[in-house]
C-alpha cells in the first residue's frame, strides 16, 4: 500500500501525467489503460447516484470522484448533500487493478484483486462527511500479460436527497442487520421504502460463501414496488419475488402475515423491516389516531 501511494504522490507531482475525463453521461465511464502512459493517473468525475465503471487492460492509474446530482426543487439543493454513502460491486470477473478509498490524502485498501476473485464480488461501502475530501483510487496491478483483464464495478450513492440513507446504512452494518425496527421506523419505511409488500415466507435458502439469506416470498398485495421485482408465476395470478438479508440475522420459515419493506440494491430487494401484518395494521391506527402518520396507506 505504501508503494501505491508513494506511486500516486509521484504522479500528481508531474502535471502532464495527469489526465482529466468526464463521461457524456456523468453517470458511467469505459475506458482503456493502453491509451495511457505507466505512470499517467486518469482523474475521472462522476455525478449520478448509480453508475458503472470499465477500465479495459489496466495500465497506471485511475482517481475517480463521486458526487451525487441532487434534484432540482430538493430541500438541500444548492446547499450540497450531508452525509454520502457509496458502495462498489465489483464484476465477478474483476481482475488487474486493486482499488483503494482516498480519504483526506490517506489510502485504505478496499479491494484487492485476490480478494474479487475469492469474495464473489461482495459488495463494498464507506461513507463521508461534506468536509471530507474522497475519491477511489484504482492501481493497476503488474502482470505480463494484460490481454482480458477488466476492472470494472458498479456504484450506487445514497444520502439526505433521497430520504434512503439511515435504513441501508443500519441493515447492512453488522450492529444494525438483525434489529427489529421499531414503531417510528415501521412508519417511516412503509413511506420510503423501494418496496412495501403484504406477503407469505414461502423458503428461506442461505448462501454460506455470501453469507446471505434469499427469501422466498408469495405476494399477496404490493403497496409499492420501485422496480419489478414481484412477478406472476406460470400465468397465474400469484406474484412472487425473493428479499435478501444477513445469514446472521438466522430467517426462517414460518406461518402468517407479512409487510415487507425494504429498498434495492444493485437490482435486489433487501430487507428492511418487517413486521407481521397484524402488528403493522395496530401501529399504523394508533399512529392515525393520534394524527402522526407521515403518509397514508391503504389498509384491508
Amino acid at each position: 500500500m505504501l508503494a501505491a501511494w508513494l506511486r500516486w504522490a509521484a504522479c500528481f507531482g508531474i502535471v502532464s501525467a495527469v489526465i482529466c475525463s468526464y463521461s457524456e453521461d456523468q453517470c458511467s465511464w469505459r475506458g482503456s489503460g493502453l491509451s495511457q502512459e505507466p505512470s499517467s493517473v486518469e482523474q475521472i468525475s462522476l455525478r449520478c447516484a448509480e453508475g458503472s465503471l470499465e477500465w479495459l487492460y489496466p495500465s497506471g492509474a485511475l482517481r475517480l470522484s463521486l458526487s451525487p446530482r441532487l434534484p432540482s426543487g430538493s430541500a438541500v439543493a444548492g446547499k450540497g448533500p450531508g452525509r454520502v454513502t457509496a458502495c462498489v460491486k465489483p464484476a465477478a470477473s474483476f481482475q488487474g487493478a486493486q482499488i483503494y478509498l482516498e480519504r483526506d490524502g490517506l489510502l485504505e485498501l478496499l479491494l484487492s484483486e485476490a480478494d474479487s476473485a475469492s469474495l464473489r464480488a461482495r459488495v463494498r461501502c464507506f461513507s463521508w462527511q461534506p468536509q471530507e475530501k474522497t475519491a477511489l483510487f484504482l492501481q493497476s496491478t503488474l502482470h505480463q500479460d494484460i490481454s482480458r483483464r477488466i476492472a470494472s464495478f458498479r456504484y450506487e450513492l445514497r444520502g439526505d436527497w433521497n430520504s434512503r440513507l439511515l435504513l441501508p446504512l443500519n441493515k447492512l452494518s453488522v450492529e444494525g442487520a438483525c434489529r427489529p425496527c421499531n414503531d417510528t421506523e415501521i412508519l417511516m419505511a412503509v413511506c420510503m421504502s423501494d418496496f412495501v409488500v403484504r406477503g407469505n415466507i414461502q423458503t428461506v435458502s442461505n448462501d454460506v460463501e455470501m453469507q446471505e439469506s434469499i427469501i422466498g416470498v408469495s405476494a399477496t398485495k404490493i403497496h409499492r414496488q420501485k422496480f419489478t421485482l414481484f412477478q406472476p408465476v406460470d400465468r397465474s395470478d400469484e406474484l412472487r419475488g425473493s428479499i435478501r438479508t444477513m445469514l446472521r440475522c438466522g430467517v426462517k420459515p414460518g406461518p402468517g402475515s407479512f409487510l415487507f419493506m425494504g429498498w434495492v440494491h444493485f437490482g435486489e430487494a433487501w430487507l428492511g423491516c418487517a413486521p407481521r401484518y397484524r402488528d403493522f395494521r395496530r401501529i399504523y391506527e394508533v399512529a392515525q389516531q393520534a394524527h402522526e402518520n407521515p403518509c397514508e396507506v391503504a389498509l384491508d
